[in-house]
């Protein structure tokens, strides 16, 4: 069983059971977080796909971590000019457990 599912402006195909990573949600580690707009779904037996969402689907998801992602350098310079520019960024992420997903 599978769903792919829309969190934070993207879509992501997840699975139950499976540990997943996206940008910061919302929630405290080990709360569970419910995810309403499910894009498709797969029981197994038959495809359901939702216009644009499937009607009374949700899939529900416990936070393991709330942490930082790798650092992402950049740097910027201008030729002949003497002007350089490094710096980095760490996008704050969230791991999710996909405990359930549920059709009804």
């Amino acid at each position: 069983m599978y769903a792919v599912i829309e969190a934070n402006g993207r879509q992501l195909k997840v699975r139950e059971g499976e540990v997943v990573r996206l940008d910061r949600v919302e929630g405290d580690v080990n709360s569970t977080v419910v995810f309403d707009r499910i894009l498709l779904a797969h029981d197994g037996d038959k495809l359901i796909i939702g216009g644009p969402t499937v009607d009374k689907a949700t899939v529900s998801a416990t936070v393991i971590r709330q942490g930082k992602g790798p650092t992402i350098m950049a740097f910027r310079y201008k030729p002949k000019k003497r002007v350089r520019r490094r710096h980095g960024h760490r996008q704050p992420i969230t791991e999710l457990r996909i405990e359930k997903i549920f059709l009804k």
